[in-house]
């Protein structure tokens, strides 16, 4: 965040309240999250559980939550084996947005994704948030690929 500093840790569950703000500030999460916190519980224990996924919650230098990701590693077959890092539900709160703070986010989430073996990364995004494929397009990311989702 240029001069600024912040610190990105592992979500613990008294962090709930604020992921869920942070998810819910933006234009898609609005409609989509929220609601009982009771439900975030059961998810957040199971990804606790996992050594392969971080559930990250981003501080400024005065404590204040301004970001969140989670991260997966998933190991794989194709390409040789590689294994790679789902980078998801990556969102900075609205008053943090061109900080600098979306890059140096990402860069953390490579490098971890690298200490882990990684050899690419890889997201989803909304194709209704053009602002964030276009950042993404500014930190190299390339749409090689076509995803679908089926919701139960």
């Amino acid at each position: 965040m240029g001069d600024k500093s912040f610190t990105i840790s592992r979500n613990q569950c008294g962090d709930i309240e604020d992921l869920v703000a942070i998810l819910s500030d933006d234009i898609r999460g609005n409609a989509r999250e929220g609601g009982c916190h009771e439900a975030y519980c059961v998810d957040f224990d199971e990804l606790s559980a996992d050594p392969n996924q971080f559930l990250a919650l981003i501080c400024d230098e005065s404590g204040r939550p301004c970001g969140t990701f989670q991260l997966t590693v998933i190991p794989g077959m194709a390409r040789r084996g590689a294994k790679r890092p789902q980078i998801e539900a990556l969102r900075t709160a609205s008053w943090a947005r061109g900080t600098g703070l979306g890059p140096a986010m990402f860069a953390w989430a490579h490098e971890w994704g690298r200490s882990r073996g990684a050899t690419l990364a890889q997201l989803t995004s909304d194709k209704q948030r053009p602002d964030a494929h276009r950042f993404y397009e500014s930190l190299e990311y390339t749409a090689t690929h076509e995803g679908d989702n089926l919701f139960f």
